[in-house]
């Protein structure tokens, strides 16, 4: 008896490559969505104005809504179709991009970033999990490494399309590329996308959704506030104790219902657990310095948005071609050998990095982020076709969803994290005895804004950037080690890594093995 909700399998070969040429060109805008507003954040507070918080939101709004969307969508993904969702989110993103071009100040502007995450966390889970369905096998693993690929393409051309962009027409330009990419790949999914869903999937769990977006909404909230609040601060305390009590009753929630939005059993397996530490290694390793490069090439040494986005566009060059070899390497070597070398060899490049001072030609900047782009683009090109594969296939959204929440949202706090951690390293690195405004002014040296800084502090800039240069060194040098020890827990939990998929519990078998019994 044949599923009524099962794809025709195999789909017509010229139409399953365009059903993968529509996500990987949604799997295109997420970076340049994320890495284009990076880039013209100078030109976007020119125009908007803001304060440094309400300027931090401009990156972490959309990572923040994206991460925290993921999960919920992967779980709407499998239970009212992936098409479905995956058009709606390209839907509210080509519109969401085009009333950009209307907005006047800068809390708006988050506000619809904020949108856009949630919009490129439906159209990015819906179609990977759609994507799951179409192909099998090792064309599967070619599929996620194309899609990879394709994400290194975004990462690369990203800022310097913005730059390109900025210096020639307005930072609102950005907004309109990614309006036209977006209505691209929703005709093409409309048109030939095929509607498929898991006939288990239970209704959403909402509870869990809500307590892990709480959570994680007033953790990021909380490290945002700290460096101009102050870490002792009673509101900045309350926030953290709030992220806390929301994520331990999320916890207990998911270990209550029926069909839990994040089975936590799977976290028993350490092929699981392995993947989950791979999510995350980037986001201190790569993706922070996406958002903080440009704002040191661009406010501390003074090169233009074009210029700042051929330099960024060493740091995402090795992504156009490394992960397909990452993945072509996967069938002589595990998954924890080519991983964790990458990861090393980012270590490496984040110190090499580390020893020039701003102010230096960037021609010597060139090889470090090189360096780090070779070492990063090796597991970026495994790990979305990790994610599906430790999970049975109808799971896929699940898979999809609790991997790319763990890399986005683990995104967006590096984010938080490692800004807060810049602004405490400049203060303690600001010139003579304790400055009046010195966490104010130390926040806006570390966000860029060098003019600003300096008449809080009342402090030569010369002086500022010499604090600044100490700062981003010590920054990088951490960086580095967090980057080498990550490297070690990925090669531990995935040196043996095998390719067929675990399976979290009992119930789960039993269902996967009726589903396939009636199929």
């Amino acid at each position: 008896m044949n599923n009524p909700h099962r794809l025709p399998d195999p789909y017509p070969d010229p139409q399953r490559w365009i059903i993968l040429f529509s996500v990987c060109l949604a799997g295109l805008i997420m970076p340049i969505n994320f890495t284009g507003p990076a880039v013209s954040l100078p030109a976007i507070a020119t125009s908007l104005g803001g304060s440094v918080v309400a300027l931090s939101w401009v990156t972490n709004a959309f990572m923040l809504t994206f991460g925290c969307s993921l999960m919920i969508a992967g779980a709407l993904a499998d239970r009212f179709g992936r098409k479905r969702v995956f058009i709606s989110g390209l839907a509210v993103l080509t519109l969401s991009s085009l009333v950009m071009l209307m907005v006047q100040d800068i809390i708006a502007f988050d506000l619809i970033r904020a949108l856009q995450g949630v919009a490129a966390a439906a159209a990015f889970a819906g179609g990977t999990a759609g994507l799951a369905q179409v192909f099998d096998g090792t064309e599967r693993a070619k599929a996620f490494s194309l899609l990879g690929t394709t994400f290194g393409i975004g990462l690369a051309f990203g800022p310097l399309l913005a730059g390109f962009l900025v210096q020639h027409f307005d930072w609102r330009a950005i907004f309109i590329s990614v309006s036209l990419f977006s209505a691209i790949a929703l005709f093409a999914g409309i048109r030939y996308m095929h509607e498929s869903r898991d006939p288990a999937a239970a209704k959403l769990d909402w509870p869990g959704a809500a307590t892990f977006t709480l959570a994680l909404t007033l953790l990021t909230y909380a490290v945002l506030q700290a460096p101009d609040s102050g870490w002792s601060n009673p509101e900045v305390i309350a926030l953290f104790s709030g992220a806390l009590l929301f994520m331990i009753a999320f916890v207990v929630i998911e270990n209550r219902v029926r069909r839990p939005m994040l089975d936590l059993s799977l976290f028993r397996y350490p092929r699981f657990v392995g993947v989950q530490f791979l999510a995350a290694a980037p986001a201190y390793s790569y993706v922070v310095l996406l958002v903080l490069l440009p704002l040191r090439f661009i406010g501390i040494e003074g090169y233009g948005t074009l210029e700042a986005g051929i330099v960024m566009f060493a740091l995402s060059a090795p992504m156009l071609i490394l992960p397909l070899l990452a993945g072509m390497l996967a069938h002589r070597f595990s998954a924890g050998i080519i991983s964790s070398l990458g990861l090393l060899i980012c270590a490496f490049g984040l110190l090499w990095l580390a020893q020039y001072a701003p102010g230096q030609p960037f021609l010597l900047l060139i090889l470090p982020l090189l360096t780090i782009g070779c070492g990063i683009s090796l597991p970026w090109g495994l790990m979305d076709g990790l994610a599906v594969s430790v999970v049975p296939k109808d799971r896929a959204g699940m898979a999809t969803g609790i991997f790319s929440t763990v890399r986005v949202a683990g995104e967006g706090i590096a984010l938080a994290v490692v800004g807060a951690l810049l602004a405490a390293l400049v203060e303690q690195h600001l010139p003579g005895s304790p400055l009046a405004n010195a966490a104010a002014g130390a926040h806006r040296l570390a966000m860029g804004d060098l003019q600003q800084a300096a008449a809080l502090l009342n402090v030569d800039t010369a002086a500022l950037k010499q604090s600044y240069e100490a700062a981003f060194q010590g920054l990088l040098y951490i960086l580095a080690l967090t980057t080498a020890i990550s490297a070690g827990i990925v090669f531990i939990f995935l040196r043996h890594a095998s390719p067929s998929p675990i399976v979290p519990s009992q119930t789960t078998n039993a269902q996967s093995l009726a589903e396939r019994s009636t199929e």
